[in-house]
């Protein structure tokens, strides 16, 4: 389940979310199950973020670091990765 607080900071806008990743780079993100559909998350640290399950269709990943993230059964129908870091990242079960 996503944490609420962490899902409202990274719905308030990608530059507050990178700037407080930066500060906070202990902190585990949890965002599974979260709808993040047709969100603009170009640029965002979601590296290690546990996304298991999340909608993303049509969310714009563009440049997104995903680095290590587990994006198991995750919805990524119409989204935009050109750009992002995969490295790492956890796609079993993803819906492309």
């Amino acid at each position: 389940m996503a944490d609420q607080t962490q899902l409202d900071r990274l719905r308030a806008g990608v530059n507050d979310w990178n700037a407080w990743r930066e500060a906070n780079p202990e902190e585990d993100i949890y965002l599974s199950g979260a709808d993040l559909s047709y969100a603009n998350l170009s640029y965002a640290n979601l590296s290690y973020a546990d996304l298991h399950g999340a909608n993303l269709i049509h969310a714009d990943l563009s440049d997104a670091d995903l680095h290590g993230a587990n994006l198991i059964y995750a919805n990524l129908i119409g989204a935009n990765l050109i750009g992002a870091n995969l490295e790492n990242t956890d796609l079993i079960g993803a819906i492309r």
